[in-house]
């Protein structure tokens, strides 16, 4: 995670890092603890934005991705249905991250692997139908690795060639 978070730092728009107490006060209030790869990421920065461009007038605008401060990560079905019942989604996936469209990055806590979350593909069309928000990374570390090297695309779709 090291060089993954120094990387945010040096090319990225990271927000200031949360503090040991705000981490506390997150898992309070989602009644789960964040895993180590989230712990190293909001400790480094509560948030960030990966590939925005630079406008004179609005500052940093349109990044593929924004990945949320501890204060706007919810359920996913509050944050893309506005509504927090399992007819709206799975109480266990959480948007972590923005990208364009309406779309998000989920964060699945109702398991781990290895000590880490699975990350799934919010696709906000098809969403909470699992065969359309498929898990699309083992783990925090391994979706962050490939959205730094994606040059701004959303690397985990396949592309016919």
């Amino acid at each position: 995670m090291t060089d993954l978070l120094e990387e945010i730092s040096r090319r990225h728009v990271p927000n200031p890092p949360a503090t040991p107490e705000q981490l506390d006060a997150f898992e309070q209030r989602v009644g789960w603890r964040l895993d180590p790869d989230l712990r190293a990421f909001y400790l480094h920065c509560d948030g960030a934005r990966l590939f925005a461009r630079r406008d004179p007038t609005f500052g940093f605008v349109d990044p593929a991705f924004t990945f949320l401060p501890l204060s706007r990560i919810a359920r996913a079905r509050v944050v893309m249905r506005d509504e927090d019942t399992d007819q709206a989604g799975p109480p266990s996936w959480y948007a972590i991250c923005e990208v364009r469209d309406s779309n998000y990055i989920l964060l699945d806590v109702s398991h781990q692997h290895e000590g880490r979350y699975p990350i799934r593909d919010g696709y906000n069309e098809a969403f909470p139908a699992p065969d359309y928000c498929s898990q699309i990374a083992t783990s925090f570390q391994e979706f962050l690795a490939g959205a730094l090297r994606s040059n701004g695309r959303w690397f985990w779709l396949r592309t016919e060639e």
